[in-house]
């Protein structure tokens, strides 16, 4: 049977998806709110806007950022399980907290460290469970 393991480059494949999924955001966002002057009421105006939207650099770049991260989770799926991936491409909500304390000195709360170490627990509790569930086919 062919094992699927987690490997460096899975997780460096999942960390740079996490940040172009940010950097997905940002595009569209500064996209629409570059556009946001623009007042749909008729068929010129829906045509003027069209165009400025089609022609917005940060539409484009969204749209092969999207490309990028569709192939990336392709690459990624094809070595391990869903339920493997997605737990560990959750690693953003371990990572941002951690990030903002190191570079940011912002204040996180006993509360919120608890939950950061729930997700951490479920990550590893997945990476277990698929472990076992390979040991069981052989």
């Amino acid at each position: 049977m062919f094992k699927k393991k987690v490997t460096l480059k899975i997780l460096l494949l999942l960390f740079a998806s996490d940040i172009l999924e940010t950097a997905i955001h940002f595009f569209f966002k500064k996209g629409a709110l570059t556009r946001a002057e623009f007042a749909v009421t008729d068929l010129a105006s829906a045509a003027v806007f069209l165009k400025a939207v089609f022609s917005s650099p940060f539409l484009w770049a969204g749209l092969l950022t999207v490309v990028a991260v569709f192939i990336i989770w392709s690459t990624v799926l094809s070595r391990i399980d869903l339920s493997v991936a997605v737990p560990i491409a959750s690693f953003s909500y371990i990572l941002v907290p951690v990030v903002s304390v190191i570079f940011l000195h912002e204040q996180i709360s006993v509360l919120r460290w608890a939950g950061i170490l729930f997700i951490l627990a479920g990550v590893i509790l997945v990476s277990l469970s698929s472990k076992e569930r390979i040991a069981e086919s052989k």
